[in-house]
């Protein structure tokens, strides 16, 4: 099959060959209607642009995938990166992984590299916190680059892999109902990210199928980052009689439940005898925190391998895909960070 150019794409859409190069950089020198003339065109040819690699004769030989990822220290983003690796090399692409430390700004800058230097293709963890624009990955939409979400981003039809969180904080929040703990109160991760959302709406949902009431007090805004969770932890107890503090906390995630067991120590609060906690993810070292935590483990391996089947097959196909959106379950890991009450 003919490999697509810039020159087909202009003759289709009868431009210059300057004016579809000024689309595909994102120049503001091309009129709205002609730009969209042109992505049209591009999506009815199913047209990627090519990178710096283009010309060079091992060019097809050396085919690799992109992974863009919040945190490489956090382990559960490194063994969803092992996964879509080990997954790409079977099918004989290299892939470069790089995090964009939480920062949204260097987010758009990877993904602007990742789809100007012939990466093929990039499975992302986006950034959704606070006013984060998503202004890049609807450029990738608009040139038709081929990328794979960890998490769903409204307004963005895109393929997603993530696990089912209201499954999964259900679960959780049944175990304690059912072993006695009636005050129950969730430590939220960031207000915009969907997983945030998702796992408020599993906690909510617990309750609406137990003979308990759910009250809005209990969800806590505490957020991902160690320091900040740890900080408002404080500040939760601290402001608070001895008397009315919850039995059991589920937390936003692993990273999130150390910070909450870190601040609790400082406030000679015991753990599990006085709190349970309950974790998200269940990254490696989760089974050696200070207390073995009890988790909600998410099938990481899997994740990554998924995401990369899917960015893979949307590679190599010669037509546009159905998107697809992947939701895989979680197991319920009971360790020693959680007491069973008398009921």
């Amino acid at each position: 099959m003919k490999r697509l150019t810039i020159e087909d794409v202009a003759r289709r859409a009868r431009v210059s060959k300057g004016t579809v190069s000024a689309v595909i950089n994102a120049r503001d020198t091309v009129k709205a209607a002609t730009r969209d003339h042109i992505l049209e065109i591009m999506k009815e040819l199913n047209f990627r642009p090519k990178g710096v690699a283009r010309n060079l004769k091992i060019a097809d030989r050396d085919k690799s995938i992109g992974m863009i990822v919040k945190n490489l220290n956090y382990p559960f983003y490194t063994t969803i990166a092992s996964g879509a690796k080990e997954y790409a090399n079977k099918k004989g692409y290299s892939m470069i992984v790089s995090t964009s430390d939480d920062d949204h700004e260097y987010e758009k800058r990877l993904s602007h590299l990742f789809s100007a230097k012939d990466i093929k293709g990039t499975i992302i963890a986006p950034i959704v916190e606070g006013a984060a624009e998503i202004e890049h990955l609807f450029r990738l939409k608009m040139i038709n680059y081929p990328f794979v979400l960890l998490e769903n981003v409204r307004g963005i039809q895109a393929n997603v892999v993530a696990i089912d969180n209201i499954r999964a904080i259900m679960k959780a929040v049944k175990y304690l109902l059912e072993t006695g703990h009636r005050r129950i109160v969730h430590f939220a991760g960031p207000p915009q990210s969907s997983h945030t959302q998702e796992r408020i709406e599993g906690f909510r949902h617990a309750y609406s199928e137990s003979p308990h009431v759910f009250d809005n007090e209990m969800i806590v805004s505490v957020g991902s980052n160690y320091e900040e969770s740890f900080e408002k932890t404080v500040q939760y107890f601290t402001n608070r009689r001895r008397e009315d503090y919850p039995t059991a906390i589920v937390c936003f995630n692993d990273h999130q439940a150390l910070a909450v067991m870190m601040a609790l120590k400082q406030l000679n609060i015991s753990v599990p005898d006085d709190i349970s906690i309950v974790g998200n993810d269940d990254i490696y070292y989760a089974q050696i925190y200070p207390v073995p935590l009890t988790t909600i483990r998410a099938p990481q391996d899997e994740i990554g391998k998924t995401a990369a089947e899917i960015l893979i097959r949307n590679i190599e196909s010669s037509t546009i895909l159905p998107i697809e959106r992947v939701l895989l379950d979680t197991e319920f890991v009971v360790r020693q960070s959680t007491k069973i009450l008398t009921p």
